[in-house]
């Protein structure tokens, strides 16, 4: 090789042996740490990041390894012309003494690679050397010394670093990382309302106490106001109310906005839903309704969001009593003080000692509570076989209908004296109900972790749907509480006897910017991983909790292939959408993917999706899918504001959703009909059990499970073939008819006698051998 060529070599060779510190930019944590480094001096822990950093180590299973380009090296083969071809065999050789050694995996360790990601690291960092035609220059160097025998394994240890980096590169920004992700003084987000100086006044007190109206009261006589509640029935009404009393008010929800100044411009007051309050303008008043959500795990985030961050002269906090202590807490670390006025209910209810046991025993004003669909659709036919006409008020209904179904049941004049419905009732609608009926007391939930049980419900839950019966402003000035089983009705009277259990913690959720900046520091890493990692790495104190994100994640691995920016990315994820719903998935996928193409969903575009117009329901199935198009015409208004450009439709699609409003309160009207044509033979016992899953709600006695099962033994082939998993389900979702289930009775009862003197004919054969052999014995 000639002096001139080895020159050129070395030239080339010289940015290799540069620093890579010296190289890249770094945090200041990181800076400060190379510099004391290079002192040869320590650093603590607080000066870098705070003690209770050091104190939470991540959770490297989230850390998801970033694949490597295999780009050809810049210095195509001048490793191999200054020094000589590496033999693999002994490079795996090196490479596998470097993994060996104690001392190695301890230094990783320091530098943030625990023993998953070290193994991770080098499985990635062998195959990358082993595989790789031309390695950089530098490392080849190092990697022929150490083959040759003037080199020391140990100083592979920089190289693997570096490898090791660029597929983990969340290694390098730690610090950074955990700033973003602290979320400790949430009250600090806020600056507008730090700005100012806030009066807190807490009305405190039970359902049916008036502690909203008063509330309102005040929201009225004011200049400006807010009010933020949980649904949007409770929206509406006080959207209606305000402006029935001459005060303007605009109405603002996920899906819609209605302003009353016909230019559109913004009312001094407006009614939202509590997700949608807005956080910058200034108040005079502020009403947050129900605040003991404040610690639910899906949707806490957001009362905690208004309570620290509206800018109102006056915040009016709505609930229970259970909350007192913990706003308190919370409002001292903003310096505010919290004003409680508390209420006693207006109207008493009590508890009665008799369980109602039989649908024979019911009476005008009587609601039943159930806890699933299937309870309702089964207790529903069996009042009206017995005359009775019944409303029908569950979650998924779209809230033109809930509305109808109560306007229905509240009517005097009205041949309908009997609810069924579930738990929905028990906020947002003004109901005359004289007698609580619950048919269960175990409902299914989802708890802090995103994990799906089945439990009794809590005193809170019983207390806000006990306290339906009664209502101040409905006919029956007093309630009655009871239970439709005779072995629930101790449960329930000590659920209602225990005090509320105080809350103790509120919700949090990352915001679009956080999340931004992580992916700023980890732009090759989706959004699920994103999101884990942030709550992996999140500080929180005492008094807060990362509210479940599962739904979040669930949308967006959904999409996660679909090519869309963070932003957009992010707000798709955060659509209320009920992931239950096959069809509404579906639809959220076409929505992400033609949004993606940059091309606008039009009215036309949506119709052909949803097969636009639709007839009215003809059985269950047919009413469920209709109320999935509810919500998927919902999931367009709710996009349209936020890419209005990109679905700009949304008078049309508002139209058509109306008219399938209508349609659906034609089914539901009808929906003994529609139980009928699903399963003309459900005869299921009162108060079905289905879905407890073996949960105990009280101490049953030997003679109750002798009486279900004598009920059980009362009931046909056709009932007990309803009651298998299988048939039920082919039944309920209309691929099994009922002329179908009885033909396979016969059949099924046919075979069976067939089988009887078949097995009658076997047992003479064996009694007649047995005789001819006992002979022949003799």
């Amino acid at each position: 090789m000639s002096a001139n060529r080895c020159l050129h070599l070395f030239s080339r060779l010289q940015r290799h042996i540069i620093p890579r510190a010296a190289r890249c930019p770094v945090s200041s944590g990181s800076a400060l740490l190379h510099r004391q480094h290079q002192d040869g001096s320590q650093v603590s822990s607080r000066t870098v990041s705070s003690d209770s950093f050091s104190s939470k180590p991540p959770d490297t299973s989230l850390f998801v390894p970033v694949s490597l380009k295999a780009d050809a090296s810049e210095d195509g083969d001048v490793g191999v012309e200054l020094t000589q071809p590496l033999d693999r065999t002994e490079l795996l050789k090196v490479l596998n003494r470097f993994y060996k050694k104690k001392e190695m995996q301890k230094l990783a360790a320091d530098h943030g690679l625990d023993a998953r990601l070290f193994h991770q690291a080098f499985i990635s960092f062998r195959k990358y050397v082993l595989e790789t035609l031309f390695l950089p220059a530098d490392l080849h160097i190092i990697l022929s010394d150490i083959c040759s025998g003037s080199g020391h394994v140990d100083d592979i240890y920089p190289y693997f670093m570096r490898h090791a980096k660029q597929i983990f590169p969340m290694l390098d920004c730690m610090d950074d990382l955990r700033k973003i992700s602290d979320l400790r003084v949430p009250a600090n987000w806020y600056p507008d309302a730090r700005a100012i100086q806030r009066k807190v006044i807490f009305h405190a007190g039970p359902t049916n106490s008036g502690k909203t109206y008063q509330a309102i009261q005040r929201y009225l006589a004011a200049k400006s106001g807010v009010y933020c509640g949980p649904l949007k029935l409770l929206a509406h009404e006080i959207f209606e109310k305000s402006n029935n009393a001459g005060v303007p008010c605009d109405l603002v929800t996920g899906e819609e906005r209605s302003f009353m100044d016909p230019d559109g411009r913004a009312s001094a007051h407006v009614a939202c839903t509590i997700e949608m309050c807005s956080v910058t303008t200034p108040y005079e008043v502020a009403v947050i309704d129900e605040i003991q959500m404040i610690r639910d795990p899906s949707r806490g985030w957001a009362w905690t969001r208004a309570l620290l961050g509206l800018c109102a002269e006056e915040i009016h906090v709505c609930g229970e009593p259970a909350a007192i202590h913990f706003i308190r807490e919370l409002m001292f670390t903003t310096g505010e003080e919290v004003e409680v006025n508390t209420y006693k209910r207006l109207t008493p209810f009590e508890i009665l000692d008799q369980a109602v046991e039989s649908l024979n025993n019911l009476r005008p004003g009587d609601c039943i509570v159930c806890f699933s669909k299937n309870d309702i659709y089964s207790i529903s036919r069996q009042i009206e076989a017995k005359g009775l006409e019944c409303a029908v008020i569950y979650g998924s209904l779209p809230p033109g209908t809930k509305l109808s179904q109560a306007k229905k049941f509240n009517d005097p004049d009205d041949p309908c004296k009997i609810l069924v419905a579930t738990d929905a009732i028990g906020m947002g609608l003004n109901l005359s109900i004289r007698r609580i009926i619950f048919n269960s007391l175990i409902k299914p939930n989802v708890n802090e972790k995103g994990e799906k049980q089945m439990d009794t419900i809590s005193t809170s839950q019983a207390l806000q749907i006990a306290g339906r019966a009664g209502r101040f402003s409905s006919v029956y000035q007093e309630g009655q509480v009871t239970t439709m089983h005779r072995d629930d009705l101790p449960v329930l009277k000590e659920l209602l006897s225990r005090s509320v259990e105080p809350i103790q913690t509120a919700g949090l959720h990352p915001t679009a910017e956080q999340i931004e900046m992580f992916a700023y520091h980890l732009p090759d890493a989706t959004l699920s991983n994103l999101v884990d990692i942030f709550v992996s790495l999140s500080q929180v104190d005492g008094m807060y909790f990362v509210c479940n994100i599962d739904d979040f994640k669930f949308l967006a691995d959904m999409i996660q292939h679909i090519p869309l920016n963070l932003r957009s990315r992010y707000v798709f994820c955060t659509a209320p959408i009920n992931k239950k719903q096959p069809f509404v998935c579906t639809s959220f996928l076409k929505f992400a993917r033609q949004f993606s193409r940059d091309e606008p969903l039009t009215y036309n575009w949506v119709c052909r999706h949803v097969s636009w117009p639709l007839s009215a329901p003809k059985n269950i199935k047919d009413l469920i899918h209709l109320e999935a198009v509810h919500d998927v015409f919902d999931l367009y208004l709710w996009l349209s504001y936020r890419f209005m450009d990109m679905f700009p439709d949304t008078a049309m699609v508002r139209e058509s959703q109306q008219e399938l409003d209508d349609i659906i309160k034609q089914g539901v009207r009808n929906i003994t009909l529609l139980i009928r044509a699903t399963n003309s033979s459900i005869t299921a016992p009162l108060g079905s059990r289905r879905g407890q899953k073996g949960a105990i709600s009280g101490s049953a006695s030997a003679a109750n499970v002798t009486n279900v099962t004598n009920k059980r033994a009362e009931r046909g082939p056709v009932e007990e073939l309803m009651d298998s998993s299988l048939a039920g389900r082919l039944v309920r979702d209309g691929l099994l008819t009922p002329d179908l289930l009885r033909q396979l009775q016969m059949e099924w009862s046919k075979n069976k006698k067939q089988e009887v003197p078949n097995q009658s004919a076997l047992d003479k054969d064996h009694r007649d051998n047995t005789r001819v052999n006992n002979k022949r014995k003799k």
